[in-house]
């Protein structure tokens, strides 16, 4: 299968490459600078320029290819409603291309926070307001299977980790422990964060592509939920400083995300695709050397 790639070059993408390559498909990758389409290279894809906001590239790379991932996303959070719109349109542009052909088109998307319990793949989306705008859009993306395209989506949990991870929500937090010297939590922290590690993400980014049903929400989770005290705990162990509960407004954006209880399951996409996640959980992937590096 020839699959287009955005966000190719990304954290995600750079282990959703190798992942189809290996497994013989054929990877045409969205690169909007020279760094990113020198990575795509490397990895044995070949190269599209363009990004988020050029519809046309966006247009013919899904019609020349037989299926599409999308990865991609503005993570501006000073401009969220303008990043959404971007996405809504690239959205459509590529599932038009795809419409009565049966191809498969699987989006990103995060997994929602259900009061009280774990959420699931039944469960909705948020809706309303800017946060909300891009799980709105693969929303969207679901309703293109009846444009005859083979649409998913893979939420992906709070924290997507494993070496390499520079800049992930994990690493921000290591980032805020080394600048203060608290490696810091929220409230008494048992609020937890579902986790995956991004090999095993790839993995389902694959089988998604390869099995899904058109309309499928698929919950990359391996982790289901894990307290926001314990990997503050390894953060504070490996820095050597102390831990301690710190206001939510210490950390920024992050405040609001650390203070909410948010597990997620993902044994229906287990159950549906027969995805069964292989690599370290955060708790053992944080205790190794490359996050402190």
């Amino acid at each position: 299968m020839r699959v287009f790639v955005t966000g190719a070059s990304g954290w995600i993408g750079s282990a959703v490459l190798p992942e189809l390559i290996t497994a013989g498909h054929q990877v045409l990758g969205l690169a909007r600078s020279d760094a990113s389409a020198e990575k795509i290279t490397a990895a044995g894809a070949e190269v599209l320029r363009g990004d988020l906001g050029d519809l046309d590239a966006l247009g013919s790379g899904a019609a020349g290819c037989d299926g599409v991932i999308h990865l991609a996303y503005i993570h501006d959070f000073t401009q969220m409603k303008a990043s959404a719109q971007t996405d809504a349109l690239a959205i459509e542009t590529m599932g038009a291309a795809l419409a009565g052909s049966n191809k498969p088109m699987i989006v990103a998307s995060g997994t929602p926070v259900v009061a009280g319990r774990a959420s699931t793949e039944r469960d909705d989306p948020p809706s309303g307001g800017p946060a909300a705008g891009r799980s709105e859009n693969a929303q969207a993306a679901l309703a293109m299977a009846a444009r005859g395209v083979r649409s998913a989506i893979v939420r992906l949990p709070r924290s997507v980790h494993g070496e390499g991870d520079h800049h992930g929500l994990i690493a921000r937090l290591i980032g805020i422990a080394r600048d203060t010297g608290v490696s810091g939590y929220v409230g008494d922290g048992s609020n937890r964060w579902p986790a995956v590690h991004v090999l095993d993400a790839a993995h389902l980014f694959r089988l998604a592509l390869e099995q899904a049903p058109a309309g499928s929400v698929l919950h990359a989770v391996s982790d289901e939920g894990v307290p926001v005290r314990d990997f503050a705990g390894v953060i504070a162990r490996h820095l050597n400083v102390p831990m301690d509960s710190l206001p939510a407004e210490n950390f920024g954006f992050l405040g609001m995300i650390l203070a909410l209880d948010q597990p997620s399951s993902g044994k229906r996409t287990r159950e549906l695709l027969g995805w069964a996640p292989v690599n370290s959980g955060l708790i053992e992937d944080l205790d190794h050397v490359h996050y402190f590096n």
